[in-house]
Parts: C-alpha cells; sequence; structure tokens
C-alpha cells in the first residue's frame, strides 16, 4: 500500500513527465488510436476509384486505342475485388504482415505504371500494364482485411458503425486524394499515379503496428463517440462535394488548393481528437482504482474468486465438444453439424450454407446492376444530351452520395437493430427495392432525371456493401471473418461482368447500329459506335431493374430465415466477454500488477 500511495504522490518535475509519457503511449497503444490509424488507411484505399483520372495520360502516352484501356480497366476492377488471396493471408499470418504486403503490392504496381507513362522505361507489353495495374487495385485488400477486419473485432458490438465508417472514408477516398495531389503536384495526372503509388503504401507501413487485435472493453459512451466520428465524416463529405462542384467552376490557383487540401486534411484528423478525449476519460478511472490505497484488498471477495475460477472452465466444454465432432465424417460437419447462427462457421460451412448462397444472389443482383449502372453513367448522360460539365456532376455527386449510402447502412441500420431488433436483411431488400427505381429513372428518363438517379444509384450502391459485409459477420462469426467478406464481395466483380459485358454493351450497340442504319450509314464508316436519344438504354435499364427486384425477393427469403435470430440478442456473447475483462481489470491482484 506504501508503493501504492508513493508512486502516486510524485507528480511534479520528472513524475510529472513521465505520467505524459505513460499516458502518450497508452494513447498510441489503445483501441481508438487503431481505430484512428484504420480511418487513414481506408481513406487511402480508394485509388481504383481514379482510374477515371488517370487513364487518359495511360492512354496517350503508350498509344493505347480505347479497347484496349477498357481491358486495363477490366483487370483493375478484377483486382479491387478478388480478396479472397488477402483473407486467406490473414488467417495465418497477424495484421502486421497483410498491411506489409499490401504496401508492397501497391507501391510495386502503382510505380511501374507511372515509370511507362512518364517513359523511365520502355514501353511495357499490354498484359504487364494488366498484371501492373490488377496488382496495385489488388492491394485494397489487404488493407481493407487489416484495417476493416482488425477493427470489427476490437469493437464487435458496434460492427455496423465501424463497416459504414471505414467503408465511408473509403468512398471518400477519390475526392481526399485528388485534393492533396491538386495541392502538391497541380493538375498533372502523371503525378497523381505517383501519388497513389506512394501515399497509401506509406500510411500501411506508418501504422503497421498500430493496428492489431485488442481485448474487448465496454465504454459507456462509446455510441456517442461514433456519432462524433460520424458527424465529421458527413462535414468532411460535404466540404469535398462543394469544393469538387466549385473547383469545376472557378479556376483555382496552387496556394487555393494548398488551402483546399489543408482544411481537408484538418477535418481526416480531428477524429483524433476525440480519441484522445476517451482515453484521457479511461486514464482518469485507471487512476482512480489506483488512488485509494484502502480499496486494495489483500485477497479478492469470495464471490469474485469463484467467477475467475470459472471462466477457464468453459472451454473444457468446447475441448469435449470439438472431441465429439472430430469423431464424425468432415463431409457431416460441413452440411449438416453446422453451428447456430452467430456461432463462429469454417469457411467450408459458411460459403456452403443456403444464407451465404442466397446472399451471394442478392449481391450478385444488386451489385452488379448498380456498378453496371455507374460504369455507363458517363455515357447515359451524353446519350440524353447533357453536356460535358454536367456529367461530371453527376460522376461528383454520385461519389458523395455512395459515402451517404454506406455511413446510412452502418448506424441506421445498427440503431433500429439495437432499439426495434429491424432485421438487417431487411434493410438489404429495401436498399435493393430504392436501386430500382433508380435505375427505373434511367430506363424511362424525363429532364432532369439523371440527377435523380444518380443520387439513388450512389445512395444504394453504397448501402450494399457495408450490409453486405456486416450481415456475413453476425450470421458466420468473426473467427473467419478476414476471409468470409472477401469471398462475399465476389459476386459483384460477377454480376458487373455479366450485367454489363453481356447484357447492357450489347443492347446499347444494337442501337446505336440501328441508329446508323436510320442514317444511311455502315458501321465500317465510323469509328466508334454512339447512340443518341431515351431508347440507348431503355431495354438494358428495364433487365437490370428486373434483376435488382429478385434480388430483393431473394434477401426477403433471407429475412424469413433470420428472423428469428435478429429477434435475439446477436450481441450477448461480446457483452459478456467485455464484462469478463472488465472483472478481471477491476480485481486486485490485475491492479497489483499493472
Amino acid at each position: 500500500m506504501v508503493e501504492v500511495q508513493a508512486g502516486g504522490g510524485n507528480t511534479t518535475g520528472g513524475g510529472g513527465r513521465h505520467e505524459v509519457l505513460q499516458f502518450a503511449l497508452q494513447v498510441v497503444r489503445g483501441r481508438w488510436f487503431s481505430l484512428f490509424a484504420s480511418f487513414l488507411i481506408m481513406a487511402g484505399a480508394g485509388a481504383t476509384y481514379l482510374f477515371g483520372t488517370y487513364s487518359k495520360e495511360i492512354k496517350g502516352s503508350l498509344g493505347y486505342d480505347q479497347t484496349t484501356l477498357n481491358l486495363l480497366g477490366f483487370f483493375k476492377d478484377l483486382g479491387a475485388n478478388v480478396g479472397v488471396l488477402s483473407g486467406l493471408i490473414a488467417e495465418v499470418t497477424p495484421t502486421w504482415f497483410v498491411l506489409l504486403v499490401g504496401a508492397a503490392m501497391n507501391f510495386t504496381g502503382y510505380l511501374m505504371i507511372w515509370l511507362a507513362v512518364v517513359g523511365k522505361i520502355s514501353k511495357p507489353k499490354v498484359w504487364k500494364m494488366c498484371i501492373y495495374i490488377c496488382l496495385g487495385a489488388n492491394s485494397q485488400n489487404f488493407a481493407n482485411t487489416g484495417a476493416l477486419v482488425t477493427s470489427i473485432r476490437n469493437f464487435p458490438e458496434s460492427r455496423g458503425n465501424m463497416i459504414g465508417l471505414l467503408k465511408g472514408f473509403t468512398g471518400l477516398s477519390g475526392a481526399i486524394m485528388t485534393q492533396l495531389y491538386l495541392a502538391v503536384y497541380g493538375n498533372d495526372s502523371q503525378s497523381l499515379i505517383l501519388l497513389i503509388a506512394w501515399l497509401p503504401a506509406a500510411l500501411s507501413v506508418v501504422f503497421v503496428y498500430t493496428i492489431r487485435e485488442m481485448k474487448v472493453v465496454r465504454q459507456p459512451n462509446q455510441q456517442t463517440v461514433f456519432f462524433y466520428c460520424l458527424i465529421i465524416s458527413i462535414v468532411l463529405a460535404v466540404f469535398l462535394m462543394v469544393m469538387t462542384l466549385v473547383e469545376k467552376a472557378i479556376a483555382f490557383s496552387h496556394a487555393a488548393y494548398v488551402g483546399t487540401a489543408t482544411v481537408a486534411c484538418a477535418l481526416l484528423f480531428l477524429p483524433l481528437l476525440v480519441f484522445i478525449r476517451e482515453e484521457l476519460i479511461l486514464w482518469r478511472q485507471k487512476k482512480l482504482l489506483l488512488c485509494p490505497p484502502k480499496m486494495v484488498a489483500e485477497n479478492p471477495p469470495a464471490s469474485v474468486e469463484s467467477e475467475l475460477k470459472a471462466i477457464p472452465e468453459l472451454p473444457q466444454i468446447s475441448e469435449t465438444k470439438k472431441e465429439f465432432n472430430s469423431k464424425s465424417s468432415w463431409l457431416t460437419d460441413i452440411f449438416l453439424n453446422k453451428p447456430a447462427r452467430g456461432e463462429d462457421y469454417t469457411i467450408l460451412q459458411a460459403l456452403l450454407s443456403t444464407d451465404m448462397l442466397i446472399l451471394f444472389l442478392a449481391t450478385f443482383c444488386g451489385l452488379g446492376s448498380s456498378l453496371t449502372a455507374v460504369d455507363n453513367l458517363g455515357q447515359i448522360g451524353e446519350s440524353l444530351g447533357y453536356p460535358t460539365t454536367t456529367i461530371k456532376s453527376f460522376v461528383a455527386l454520385l461519389s458523395i452520395w455512395n459515402f451517404f449510402g454506406r455511413i446510412f447502412a452502418g448506424f441506421v441500420s445498427e440503431s433500429l437493430l439495437v432499439r426495434f431488433k429491424f432485421p438487417r436483411p431487411l434493410m438489404m431488400t429495401l436498399v435493393l427495392l430504392l436501386s430500382c427505381i433508380g435505375l427505373l429513372f434511367i430506363a424511362f428518363p424525363f429532364p432532369g432525371s439523371v440527377y435523380v438517379a444518380s443520387l439513388i444509384i450512389g445512395f444504394s450502391f453504397g448501402a450494399q456493401l457495408p450490409l453486405l459485409f456486416t450481415i456475413i459477420s453476425e450470421l458466420f462469426g468473426l473467427k473467419y471473418y478476414s476471409t468470409l467478406f472477401n469471398c462475399g464481395q465476389l459476386a459483384s466483380p460477377l454480376g458487373s461482368y455479366i450485367l454489363n459485358v453481356r447484357v447492357t454493351g450489347p443492347l446499347y450497340d444494337r442501337e446505336a447500329l440501328r441508329d446508323l442504319e436510320k442514317k444511311g450509314l455502315t458501321r465500317a464508316s465510323v469509328k466508334e459506335l454512339t447512340c443518341m436519344g431515351n431508347q440507348c438504354y431503355r431495354l438494358a435499364f428495364i433487365i437490370l431493374a428486373g434483376v435488382t427486384f429478385f434480388g430483393a425477393l431473394a434477401s426477403l427469403i433471407l429475412v424469413a430465415r433470420t428472423r428469428q435470430f435478429y429477434k435475439g440478442d446477436i450481441y450477448k456473447k461480446f457483452r459478456e466477454q467485455a464484462e469478463a475483462a472488465d472483472t478481471e481489470m477491476a480485481s486486485p491482484n490485475s491492479t497489483k500488477t499493472r
């Protein structure tokens, strides 16, 4: 007891500096700083959204035609969406290794593209450029796996908020990096490729040991902290949207770009102040536990001691269950002896479950249709006679509302689930039905309809991924989440390929050929097929709306299957783990060890 008083009383001079150092270490090692680092990494993980900005430099410098450029775009999308490798690596290696592999891939892939564009190396073969861009884009999955999965495991009771915020920052990544490159390099698209090469890699290297799994603890005001982060991210999104539109209308000086980038970075770092405040509250609570020496008992009460003794007995039950299950066939385990929803499924149990197949079908329909609309938005505006500046505004609005959709899906679905037991798959159904409306606005256009459609499609597109990732974590557990959430998004590029390349593209070309026939021209007489008029995308988007509606019906089946699960307390086991951790921290023995 005397030692505790002596340690607590020395608060001046060297003792004061020692306390400041201890507090700084607590901040850097804490869950909140790890979350802040995840925000920054995700804010740099959206380089794939900037392909439209620097693709002209690739096309012009290397002399590619549009077909070759589209081929590069396909490999970019392929790399960005096939993240199974990063998930499997994360299952057997620590988080720091996953982040370092992603940083190396990002730097290597985009640096080789930059070297080719500026002529520092001889012109690569097309297949090499495809490998470079696929490698760079695939690094995004390593950042996602390292930052997103770790944050969800550190805050399991707020996973909807977590995924909404983190994917929201990824959605803003393109706009943030655009402001940075304008401030650092000026309006030089070649230098943007260099920025994409080094900045995300540098973020992963700087925070490589900060992002790690930690013991789950409960804080009463945790939701309040997330709402502060929500408000900050919304302010950042609105600021970026306004600046994007203003920069298209007014010529900015370099100093103005520097000012804009400074404000964007200040808003991006603002959550750190909120997190430091939370760590200060925890610091004071720990000091209160240490200060009153009379509260430190030599032996814990019998009830606490019995609780602590009871905790190690739980693994014995699970070990017995494992021994029993190991005697049965592995096929039986995969198809018949599946755990209850919310428990930890194995990878095969999850992938071959009916729930996952329904999710895959809904994602194939919903995200596939939304990606097709996003990829064709510029061409849609052109076919309906909108000017170039207006078409760029469509893209900017879609990007910002993509962010709002991600935030909405995370926070609103979490709030409805906690308060009213509103199942998250039902939110997915509503989002897909909303997407149908946006697609029909393009199929049957009227003056200004593309503005409304870009908002609706951007919002619903942004909302679908956070809902998908959260539902997977809730139904199949967090043990193999690194692999499962990456497998879950594989339906997205598959749906995009079939609905975009095999359906929308040929139907557009057919309408363009009809236009040529009406004008008395042949295909050989024009360089590029272009269709003008309301009919260009009508049939294609009617089909897309029908496919999305079918996806909504599929997700409605999942709502019926999981109704009882979402009526229960799905976060109960995480709350019990946190309470056990709190009991252990509050016990006198743990206080003495500290």
